[in-house]
Order: structure tokens, then sequence, then C-alpha cells
């Protein structure tokens, strides 16, 4: 026995090898039960899918595998693959990062954090509140990771002043445990450690004083209870509200933008979606969802409750409170007065929002139309900004300069230099969207998204509102053990085949399915986010499960009713479009070339 556990013990060592030689081996019988070039496109996607999920690779090293396989299994030529990783969604995408390089680079996130908080109070329910509102709006541009990870430092700073150190309240409730403990079993009132200034009171007081101690060591075990429910409210706020915040606008998160690019792929007459008209959607269901999902976190942790509202707050909260107030005024004043960097830096962030927002907006002419059609895209406008940034003085310039002979001719400094965006830019996430793109070229090319489209007969007649929440809901699943961008990666082909099965438009199907990828509370593992702040120590897994089941069923029903109600009237997705119907009579082009095929093979042998 004890040998077998030591070769499982060596085997679980190399698992991650073991699954990276033992895959394509499994996978070999899809070669060659489905059509050549279908089951080798499959045969690539189901392999990528299995690295993916187990991380055997690297996730940006696995998004390369198109570039060594699709030419070597004949799928696709390497000048098709090749362009796919450096596609316009691309570019948005990276200016959208450098845009937060810059804002990092001066600590204007931090300054807008704390000014929030300044704003909505400290009392627990508004500060979780306060942590949510700010965490979601820097997840709409900074990236989930980072916003989580720069939210929850202030969020322990702030913790810490309202109750202390986690540490010592966790060694004061051990001690309590142990007195209740000791007062069982000798029949005894123990004095804690924080009352003994009770124990200097006259012999004759001893029975009263005794009565008034256990009510204290109640007490104290109630406020302890309290404030451990607190820490962890405030801890599992911020990583929901980053994955929550980040489907707000096309650049908060990659899912979003490998819809856009697949669109464009699958789709290339879709033009319905954009920066604007994807904001005017999601940006209403997050603050839904936000509302709801800081409801829940603040009833299930007790920050609100009848209870509360009712009950006068004790000196102890109120001084509490106020020590909290002044640990968020004191770091926003240490960030001294506003620098001329982050006036600026703000003021192109500014820009870029609102030339996102209206170069297209469909309701009326946006900036876009006094150009040649079909030129400038939402990249387009995103890169000319951020190339602002890269030459703009992070100092106020001044006229006296150019007559002070005497002044220093120093270099300027601009707002954000090429080796700090080099830096601060999480280049793999950019080969990872592109390998999405050439897996999504590698369906349509090879035909296999029309092979799977030709096994989606059996769910043609599942109502649509139906075929949403059963999609949302199995993505949510899938995306709590996956990640979520490999997740949309596979399904969204699929997703635009049953939505031309079914004779709805595509966007009914395909935007539910990228939402819900972000819709991942349940797990430590399922999101970056969920992990750091698994890992500040303060959660358990049993803390995120009874959390994160009724977040995900509020997000699956919350989109269902977006996408049943406002979108349809912003992306039409009442009827069934012509740009779904040039793709259908493609398919068709296609079926007749493949059956054509497929006769001639068989009339050889």
């Amino acid at each position: 026995m004890a040998a077998l556990g030591a070769l499982v013990k060596k085997v679980w060592s190399i698992r991650r090898f073991v699954v990276l030689l033992c895959s394509p081996l499994v996978l070999l019988p899809i070669l060659f039960s489905l059509p050549p070039k279908e089951g080798k496109c499959l045969y690539v996607i189901l392999l990528m899918a299995i690295y993916w999920c187990t991380e055997a690779l690297p996730l940006s090293v696995t998004a390369l595998l198109p570039i060594v396989l699709f030419p070597f299994l004949g799928v696709l030529p390497a000048n098709k693959v090749c362009p796919q990783y450096f596609l316009d969604t691309n570019f948005l995408f990276l200016s959208g990062l450098i845009m937060a390089a810059a804002i990092e680079e001066w600590n204007l996130h931090r300054r807008i954090a704390l000014r929030i908080l300044m704003l909505v109070g400290v009392q627990p329910a508004r500060l979780i509140l306060g942590m949510m509102l700010t965490t979601s709006f820097l997840s709409m541009w900074l990236s989930n990771t980072a916003s989580t990870a720069m939210m929850l430092p202030i969020a322990t700073a702030v913790l810490k002043s309202l109750f202390g150190d986690k540490e010592v309240s966790r060694e004061i409730h051990r001690e309590t445990e142990e007195n209740q403990a000791s007062l069982q079993q000798n029949k005894l009132h123990i004095v804690p450690t924080e009352m003994q200034l009770l124990a200097n009171t006259d012999e004759k007081d001893l029975t009263e004083e005794k009565d008034v101690t256990i009510e204290v060591t109640a007490d104290v075990r109630k406020e302890e209870e309290f404030k451990t429910n607190i820490w962890k409210g405030f801890l599992i706020s911020i990583p929901y509200s980053a994955s929550i915040g980040g489907t707000a606008t096309l650049t908060g998160t990659a899912p979003n933008l490998l819809l856009l690019g697949q669109l464009k792929s699958f789709f290339p007459g879709c033009d319905v979606v954009n920066f604007g008209s994807w904001f005017m959607f999601a940006f209403p269901l997050m603050l839904l969802f936000l509302f709801l999902g800081w409801l829940w976190i603040s009833f299930l942790y007790g920050c609100i409750s009848l209870r509360n509202w009712r009950k006068k707050k004790s000196d102890v909260r109120t001084d509490a409170e106020t020590r909290a107030r002044a640990v968020i005024r004191d770091d926003y004043q240490k960030l001294g007065p506003i620098k001329f960097a982050e006036q600026a830096v703000f003021v192109l962030f500014c820009l870029f929002a609102i030339l996102l927002f209206s170069r297209d907006p469909k309701f009326i002419p946006g900036w876009a139309s006094l150009f040649t059609p079909g030129f400038v895209t939402d990249a387009v406008t995103g890169v000319t900004i951020v190339t602002i940034l890269f030459f703009f003085p992070s100092k106020r310039p001044s006229l006296k300069w150019w007559f002070d002979l005497k002044a220093p001719n120093t270099e300027t400094i601009p707002l954000l230099t090429w080796s700090k965006a080099q830096e601060s830019v999480p280049w793999s996430i950019i080969i990872l969207l592109g390998g999405g793109f050439a897996m999504a070229k590698g369906c349509e090319e090879s035909g296999l998204s029309i092979w799977i489209g030709g096994r989606l007969d059996p769910l043609e007649n599942v109502p649509p509102a139906v075929a949403v929440v059963l999609i949302t809901v199995v993505i949510a699943l899938f995306t709590e053990f996956a990640s979520n961008t490999a997740t949309i990666i596979i399904f969204l082909p699929v997703l635009a085949e049953l939505a031309i099965h079914l004779k709805v438009n595509p966007l009914y199907l395909m935007i539910p399915g990228t939402i819900g990828c972000s819709f991942a509370f349940m797990l430590p593992v399922s999101t970056p986010p969920n992990s750091i702040a698994f890992a500040s120590g303060h959660l358990m897994v049993k803390d995120m499960v009874r959390t994160g089941l009724l977040m995900n069923l509020m997000g699956v029903l919350l989109l269902s009713l977006a996408i049943n109600t406002w979108a349809k009237s912003i992306f039409q997705l009442g009827t069934y479009p012509d740009w779904a119907n040039v793709h259908s009579e493609n398919i068709t082009t296609l079926l007749v070339d493949v059956q054509n095929v497929t006769l001639n093979s068989m009339s050889k042998l």
C-alpha cells in the first residue's frame, strides 16, 4: 500500500507532463471517425481545450498551437493563421491595456478609489457598496486581476482600522472559546482578558459581577462573529464586483473582444456590436447585478438586517468607524494635491471613452461618418488616443523656459514610456485572443462549424428563451473550472451554428454565452480575482460556494431578462438579420461542395 501511495504521488507530481503526452494519443480516434478536414480541426480544438483546462502548457503557449498544427495537418496555411493573432480587435484591447498602464503609473486609480470611499461613508454596508462600485468601475478599464489586486490592500487597511488586525481578532476569539469551555467544566465564571478591569470590584458585588461577566462574554462572542463576517463580506465582494464590472465594456475582459472578433470572422456583415452599443446594453445590467449582489452579500454577512437598523450603534463601533474614516482620509492626503500628469491622463481617459462611445452609436450618426465608411474602427480610435500618452509631457509646460537661457535643458518625460508599457501590459492576453481568433478561422475554413451545426437538429424545438437560460447555465458552470477566455473560444462557434439552426439572431445566443463566462463566483480557481481574494487566508471554499451559488443564479436570471428586453432594441434581436442569411448561404454552398467531394471519393473506391 505504501508503494502504491508513493507511485501515485510521483504520477501526480508529473501530471502536467502526463496530460501533455497522453492527450494527443487519446484523441487520435477523432481523426478517423470524422471527415478528414473537420476531424483534424476538431482534434486541434479538443487538444487545446484539454491543455487550457488542465494548464498542461501555459495558456498563451497553448494559444500558439494553431500556428503549428493547422499547417501541418492541412487545415489552414500559415499565411491565413498568423494574421489572426493581430486583428484590429487585438489592437483595441491593447489600447485599453496601455491606457490602464498610464492610469496605474500616476496612481489615478487609487485617487478615484479613495475618493469614492470617502463619499459613501464607513458603515460596513456602505463601505462594501463603495468597494463594489469602485472595483467594478476600475474593472471596466483595467483588468479584473489588477482591479482586485489594487483594491484588496485598501480593504484590508480599512478593516484593520475598523476592527484591528484579524490575527489579533482570531486570538481573542480563541481565548473566549477557552474561557467558555472552562466555565462549563469547572462551573467558574472566567473574565476575558479585555475585561480584566472589571475584577477590581468589591467582594460583596461578586455575584452581580459574575452575571455581568457572562453577558459581556456573550457580547464579545457576538462581536467577534460580526467582525469575522464583515471581513469575509468585504473580501468576497471585491473579486465578484471585478468580474461583474469587466462585462460592461468591450475592453473590460477578453471574452467580450473574442465575441467581436469571431463575429467579424463568422458574420462579416454584422456591424451592430461596437463599444457604444455594448455599453448601452451591458452597463445597466452591471449596475442591476451589482445592486442585487450587494444586497445579498450584505444580508448574508450581517451588514444589513432589521435588528441592526433598530439597534442603537455602540460606542465601540462608532469609534471604529471614526478610525476607518481617518485611515481613508489619511491615505487620500498622502497622495498630495492632484498632479498635472494625473489631470492629463484623466482628460485623455475621458476622451478615450467619449470617442469610443460616439464613433458609431447607431441611433445617431457618429463622428466616424465624417471619414471614408468602414475605414475608422474602435481600434483606430483607441490607438490614436494612447499614442498621445507617449509624447504628452508629464509636467506642465512653461513659456518662461523658452526665454530663460539659464534654465536646465532636461528632456521632457512623457506620461508613459514604452519600457513602462512593456512591463505593465500583459502581452500574453493578446496571444490568447489571437489563439481564439485562429481557432474560429479554422472552424470556419475546415467546415467544422457546419458539421457541428448538422448535429444540432434535436435542439431546433427548444424555445429560444429557454435556450438562452440553458446556454448561460452550462457556460457559467464550465467556466468555474476553466479559463473564461478558453471557455468562450470553445463555445462561440457552437452558439453561432445553433442560432442559425434555431433561426434566431446569432447575437441572441452569443451575447449571453459571452457574458456568462464572467459569472464564475463559486470556486477560488474560477478566476484570478477569486484566487487573489482566497489567498488572503480569511475565506474558505464553503464561503465562496454558498455566496457564489446565488450570485450565479442571479446572473443567469438577470442576463435572461436583459437579453429579452432592452437588448432586443439595441441589437435588433427580434429579427433574423440579413448578415446571418449570408452566412447561411455560404454554409449551404460549402455543404454542397462537401457532398460532391464525398460522392467523388466514393465513386473512386
